[in-house]
């Protein structure tokens, strides 16, 4: 059974930072690229980084210079590093695992950034 387990959402302030984690499991973690996707209240679910297997990282043009994605093989764990959040970065944040023979995606972390 696959599984992907996100942490670390939360409730900030603009300009803070907060730390994403997704631990997946029933998967050769190490094949899959892994994804951070967000979703807003009445906006489409949008792809915010991209990791792939081979460790190249792909940013969505919002985020590029204050989010970094990384993974830890060992750990079969995927990161996102957010800093200088603002509010428009408020939405849930969905973890994905891809290749060609699966799709997967965890429950979502919600990540609140208001004063």
């Amino acid at each position: 059974q696959v599984q992907l387990v996100e942490s670390g959402g939360g409730l900030v302030q603009p300009g803070g930072s907060l730390r994403l984690s997704c631990v997946a499991s029933g998967i050769a973690f190490r094949f899959y690229d892994m994804g951070w996707y967000r979703q807003a209240p009445g906006k489409q679910r949008e792809l915010v980084a991209r990791i792939t297997r081979d460790a190249n990282t792909y940013y969505a043009v919002s985020v590029k210079d204050r989010f970094t994605i990384s993974k830890d093989n060992a750990k079969n764990t995927v990161y996102l590093q957010m800093n200088s959040l603002k509010s428009e970065d408020t939405a849930v944040y969905y973890c994905n695992a891809n290749k060609i023979s699966g799709n997967y995606w965890g429950q979502g972390t919600q990540v609140t950034v208001s004063s």
